[in-house]
């Protein structure tokens, strides 16, 4: 037996040992109600309570999945605040969490969320077809009550949006998250939000003033106030290396009327495939706002970046050795983040603070965290298999 294979055996044999004190009928309650939001009927509980007796608690975790709570309720909400700027579990359904919800049931590379060219629409009859520019049809699929576990179907995400095929990256090119991050600013707010919301830290995490600045943009002031030690000491940290990661990002923009529509709700994602009039470049306009902030700065050219944060204090991330650490384009700069090991603990500590309403607290709770990535890695990333041993273990504690 190989160590992934053997650390994932350990991992359910921990879950096993944490849920023995309590009856199998309880435990198949507790994992009902962690996975689907709901009680079970009877029947699913008594069918759920068999299979624990038997000695297969997973096969009884696959039951409680395939309740339609656990699609349209557990992950929609899971899945919900990383759509938005404030965090908003409330936010109606969107391209984005359909996406989530779609990998995960399908139990695909969850890696792949980043930079596949995936995109998740329903088939349900009566609903508004897909629309670049505006949200319709998911919001009809929500207020009809349809079951996503039954109407989402696959498609590659540009056969449906228009958008070039190497020009999507997963559920960053989605509309809902260009709708929320690519509006306006100048997109260093798509790369924080996906450093928040995919590898579990913002900015100040990653702050290092050891990188070299020569790819900082021209908006970024080198002595704020006047004091140039403000830049050197604070803005240095970010822009360093951010900059050179969202230069990735330059030739998308989130289309909207700013005084019609000023949050965008029929605006539209865009992506510059021929030279943009206004830069002599397919940079879009936005890479140059302020640009006479500090002229000698540097003026983005295209959409080739670099990783320089693969050195120093960040290498602790864990980047994918296999990977060259630079390319062309946002799907292979989301790939490099896609395989880092903070994605795979953030994706992890995600799931297990949603299962078990709460944070890791005890050492048993961080060595099940440690087991739950290692078996996350050995079983291709499938993240419903983290869903399962999550509520496996939690039912006994």
């Amino acid at each position: 037996m190989n160590i992934m294979a053997h650390s994932a055996v350990l991992a359910v044999a921990l879950s096993l040992a944490h849920a023995a004190h309590a009856g199998s009928l309880e435990q198949a309650k507790r994992i009902h109600d962690r996975l689907a939001g709901t009680p079970p009927s009877e029947q699913v509980l008594l069918q759920m309570k068999a299979e624990i007796d038997a000695g297969d608690m997973r096969a009884a975790a696959d039951i409680a999945m395939e309740n339609d709570g656990f699609y349209n309720a557990t992950l929609k909400n899971w899945a919900a605040p990383w759509t938005n700027r404030d965090f908003d579990v409330f936010t109606p359904l969107n391209d984005y969490i359909a996406t989530v919800i779609g990998i995960v049931r399908d139990e695909r590379d969850f890696r792949e969320l980043l930079y596949g060219n995936h995109l998740y629409i329903s088939n349900a009859s009566g609903l508004s077809a897909y629309n670049n520019a505006n949200n319709n049809h998911y919001a009809e699929l929500e207020a009809a009550g349809h079951s996503l576990k039954d109407t989402l179907v696959y498609r590659e995400q540009h056969s449906v949006t228009g958008l070039p095929a190497d020009a999507t990256a997963g559920v960053i090119t989605t509309r809902a998250a260009a709708k929320a991050f690519f509006i306006a600013g100048t997109n260093r707010s798509q790369f924080r939000y996906t450093l928040v919301n995919h590898l579990c830290m913002d900015l100040e995490q990653v702050h290092d003033v050891e990188r070299v600045p020569d790819r900082i943009r021209q908006d970024v002031s080198r002595s704020p106030g006047g004091d140039s030690r403000v830049f050197l000491n604070t803005c240095m940290g970010c822009h360093a290396g951010m900059d050179p990661l969202t230069q990735s990002m330059a030739y998308y923009d989130f289309n909207y009327d700013a005084d019609g529509d000023p949050t965008g709700e029929q605006g539209q994602i865009e992506y510059n495939v021929d030279v943009d009039e206004e830069t002599g470049s397919r940079v879009q306009p936005k890479y140059f706002n302020n640009d006479a902030t500090f002229p000698y700065g540097f003026r983005t050219p295209d959409d080739s970046w670099s990783n320089y944060w693969r050195v120093g204090q960040n290498a602790v991330l864990g980047w994918d050795e296999a990977l060259p650490g630079e390319g062309q384009g946002l799907r292979s700069l989301m790939q490099e983040l896609a395989h880092t090991d903070a994605f795979a603990s953030c994706a992890v500590r995600k799931v297990f603070k949603h299962v078990c309403l709460r944070d890791a607290h005890s050492q048993a709770d961080l060595d099940q965290l440690a087991a739950l990535q290692t078996s996350f890695a050995g079983a291709a990333y499938n993240i419903k298999n983290v869903f399962a041993e999550s509520a496996m273990y939690c039912a006994g504690n």
